[in-house]
């Protein structure tokens, strides 16, 4: 047991690091390994010189130091040479994160915030003409970015993180895009617009309206911000550089997807305090931005975005839990955060263990394609103008799943708001598989079969097909578990989303197996 004047100095030295991240150097040693690493900065480092030790016997072969956050400069680089230094000498690699634009609100935490960006960088105006820090690219913003890349890439870093978040929308489910007086006379000029037709882009966006007009304001704003990411790539070419995209982030909020399919690419996620993961659509929900964004980058370039903030406001428990989703969505890079404010060094006793089982059980499943009859699919218009409030609960009914970038020839796909507003357009068609959605008002709709997303009314519809699942496997009783197969090494990967230690009856035809699971823990199950 530690005393308390050690827990307070560890508590304060572990989590004031930003996030975990990939192990060694670029090219990883082994495809299938799943990777930690400790984000820390040198002033905790400074403070706490012994922390190195710590770090280095928890098994952690990766740091990412911050550098430069908001259009400042608050940790010298002689210091971080210095820790690095001392880090390779543990046979510990160090890579380094900076926030680019600046996020639109406080996101740092409260001990260690900084004001969002200087007075040098334009506002971002937003369509009621309020204006608001972050979020938005202007000429000068990117040549600081690229000065401070060229700085990395001069000091012998060989990886970048442009952290909290690369991205042109305030918030998950918002249109972006900067409405200043530069960014206007653009746009109206690279698509021959009138001065007038800028009202008309206001109501399509605060009514989602998704026309010639709103797609040529995304368009214009996914080449500002991939611009932006190409020139500071191509400024220091010896630097990988990488970003985090937000919670199902996408097109609307500049995101062009394709363009960074080759990039370090940090998922979206969202639930970062006890209150947002606690219930089962919260877990449901992040699963199901990770293997939407794992559509358009490699695994081994994927990185989590393990999160909690505040930095008190997740349990250890609860982050934990959230290592699954990156396996069952093979994110081979778990990446912790919490701001620069630290979350509990308590919480290591039970991460380690479970970073340590997490581990083993990723290496046998890396690489294997999920399969299953209810089909995850995330459009077009709800990239473009959606809401991001996704389908997700079918996950959870035990029932096997897998990711489609088009609609299946079978099985059953789960549709947003949005998406199925194309299915009545007749813009989405089936090619076999028939459509479910569930939140909206309009319960008839051709062609797609109403189900309302709750536990009760997915736990009746999983009846109801269970007769049709031949050689599939799936959990016979309705708790909510995510049910992950992968036929091609008759695996099935169970996690329990409930707080509660549960037991689970697997069965595939003839074949009958009961696994107790621990609250929020996974299994990996022969079939």
């Amino acid at each position: 047991m530690l005393d308390r004047r050690h827990f307070l100095k560890n508590s304060t030295l572990l989590s004031s690091g930003l996030f975990l991240g990939d192990i060694h150097s670029f090219a990883f040693k082994k495809a299938n390994k799943r990777n930690f690493g400790l984000c820390v900065n040198t002033q905790t480092l400074n403070n706490n010189p012994d922390f190195i030790n710590t770090i280095s016997s928890s098994g952690i072969t990766d740091v990412w130091m911050p550098y430069f956050i908001n259009g400042y400069y608050p940790y010298p680089i002689e210091d971080i040479l210095l820790w690095k230094k001392r880090f390779e000498k543990k046979g510990i690699a160090v890579n380094m994160v900076s926030v680019p634009f600046g996020h639109p609100g406080g996101s740092l935490g409260d001990s260690q915030n900084y004001d969002i960006t200087p007075q040098t960088w334009p506002r971002r105006i937003d369509i009621e003409g309020k204006k608001f820090s972050g979020t938005s690219v202007h000429p000068n913003v990117t040549q600081e970015n690229i000065r401070v890349i060229q700085k990395i890439q001069a000091s012998g870093f060989n990886k970048l993180f442009l952290d909290d978040d690369f991205r042109l929308a305030a918030s998950p489910g918002n249109i972006g895009g900067c409405f200043c007086e530069d960014h206007q006379k653009e746009f109206l000029n690279e698509y021959g617009y009138l001065k007038k037709d800028m009202e008309d882009l206001r109501n399509d966006i605060k009514n989602r309206n998704l026309n010639s007009l709103l797609k040529n304001w995304i368009d214009y704003n996914c080449n500002q911000l991939s611009a932006s990411f190409k020139a500071q790539q191509a400024a220091a070419p010896h630097v990988k550089l990488g970003i985090m995209a937000m919670y199902l982030g996408s097109e609307k909020a500049g995101i062009r997807l394709e363009d960074y399919k080759d990039s370090l690419f940090r998922v979206g996620e969202l639930m970062f305090s006890d209150k947002n993961f606690s219930p089962v659509k919260g877990k449901t929900d992040e699963l199901f931005s990770s293997l939407f964004h794992r559509r358009f980058v490699k695994p081994t370039l994927a990185f989590s975005e393990t999160t909690a903030y505040p930095a008190n406001q997740l349990s250890a428990k609860n982050m934990a839990a959230k290592l699954h989703i990156s396996i069952i969505s093979d994110v081979r890079n778990t990446m912790m955060m919490s701001g620069l404010d630290p979350f509990p060094f308590s919480h290591w006793n039970t991460l380690a263990p479970a970073i340590k089982k997490v581990a083993a059980m990723h290496e046998k499943i890396a690489g294997q394609k999920l399969a299953g009859p209810m089909k995850h699919f995330w459009g077009t218009r709800s990239r473009m103008v959606g809401d991001d409030k996704p389908y997700s609960l079918f996950l959870a009914a035990g029932i096997p799943f897998e990711v489609t970038d088009i609609p299946s020839k079978d099985g059953w796909t789960f549709l947003s708001d949005f998406d199925i507003q194309d299915v009545s357009s007749g813009e989405l068609k089936s090619k076999g598989t028939t459509f479910i959605y569930g939140a909206s008002q309009d319960k008839k709709i051709s062609g797609a079969r109403f189900v309302k997303e709750n536990l009760q009314e997915i736990f009746l519809f999983k009846k109801e097909i269970i007769p049709l699942l031949k050689g599939v496997p799936y959990v016979v009783e309705d708790k909510p578990v995510i049910c992950a197969w992968y036929p091609k090494i008759n695996k099935v990967l169970l996690w329990n989303l409930s707080e509660t230690k549960e037991l689970f009856t697997l069965k595939l035809d003839q074949k009958i197996q009961t696994i107790d699971i621990g609250g929020l823990d996974a299994e990996l199950i022969s079939v």
